[in-house]
């Protein structure tokens, strides 16, 4: 009797134990045990990829879900009576119809801040391949083309200097604001474009219209967030406002550019060069005009996912989980 008793109490320990879905937690981590310290809050699933159609049934019973990229909307918080909070891995948070949880009272966190260095990172990383060329050349000495030089050197790409041009960035966020810090420390002068007051932009950094950012700027870097206003801000119109040596940055949001109308001005050479870590579709399609174009240089949406970005993320993550479990929600959005 006493065992049957004992019994009964882990069955309803374990059936009344807050159940805890991370819906595509690969991108973060491929590792599933990064996630382990959730087990402490709750009865712990961990998927590494969710489509859209298994989204209800993978998260029925779940008072907390975690998704990265898959999205949660009306229709699926209604089929989920027992949500009470989403954790989005992301700093952005668009894959949430945050007034529909606001309805359902489900409250909605993200994780800022997480990759400011990183992402900061990865734009002079694309800015230092289009004026070096590093890659390139490693790339053709391992083939021995230096070797087999009749010269002490060679090169067959143009090669630029920072120091002196202008630095334009559209949206000084955090991400923003380091970006230009850096692009100082080049020797470059960081113009902006922004909602801020131009007395309270940091010390160096230029307040302009969005048509004299375009003019001025020989690196033109995307920082701000995607809406209906900023959705294909850079498209023909504006890029032939540009100066046809720019060289355009996007490591914020891809329909920031109009995909098409760029691959136009790259094979036209109204543009120098477009480097980007986002794409208005990801992954890409095979035929995205920009895929082909030469002096397109793109990565596959990674300026977050260094090692040190990642384990904040995750780190930020739980720590949020934990703050809503202790009825103190941190990080709250919408």
């Amino acid at each position: 009797m006493e065992n049957n008793c004992y019994f009964c109490t882990v069955l309803f320990e374990k059936t009344m134990k807050t159940k805890i879905v991370i819906l595509d937690g690969y991108a973060a981590s491929p590792d599933a045990g990064a996630w382990k310290p959730l087990e402490e809050l709750g009865a712990l699933t961990v998927y590494d990829r969710t489509r859209p159609e298994d989204v209800v049934a993978r998260a029925a019973d779940a008072e907390i879900v975690l998704t990265n990229k898959v999205c949660l909307r009306r229709a699926e918080m209604e089929q989920l009576p027992r949500l009470r909070y989403i954790g989005v891995l992301a700093t952005g948070y668009n894959v949430v119809d945050t007034e529909a949880a606001r309805q359902r009272g489900i409250t909605v966190t993200n994780v800022p801040a997480y990759s400011t260095e990183s992402v900061a990172q990865m734009v002079f990383a694309h800015l230092l391949t289009v004026t070096n060329r590093t890659e390139h050349y490693a790339i053709q000495n391992r083939n021995g083309k230096w070797s087999a030089s009749p010269d002490f050197c060679y090169w067959d790409t143009r090669l630029s200097e920072l120091a002196g041009k202008t630095f334009g960035i559209v949206g000084l966020g955090n991400i923003g604001r380091r970006v230009a810090c850096i692009a100082q420390a080049f020797g470059m002068r960081a113009v902006a474009y922004t909602s801020k007051r131009e007395e309270d932009l940091p010390q160096g950094i230029g307040k302009r219209s969005m048509d004299d950012l375009l003019a001025e700027s020989d690196v033109l870097s995307l920082h701000c967030p995607l809406t209906p206003d900023t959705r294909h801000l850079i498209r023909q119109e504006t890029l032939q406002k540009m100066k046809p040596t720019a060289i355009l940055i996007n490591t914020g949001r891809g329909p920031l550019v109009c995909d098409q109308d760029v691959a136009d001005a790259l094979r036209t050479k109204r543009l120098r060069a477009f480097c980007a870590d986002v794409m208005t579709e990801e992954p890409p399609k095979a035929d995205n005009p920009l895929l082909a174009c030469e002096n397109a240089f793109i990565t596959p949406h990674i300026a977050w996912a260094t090692e040190e970005a990642r384990t904040r993320l995750i780190s930020i993550a739980i720590d949020n989980v934990r703050a809503f479990a202790e009825g103190e929600p941190k990080n709250v959005v919408g």
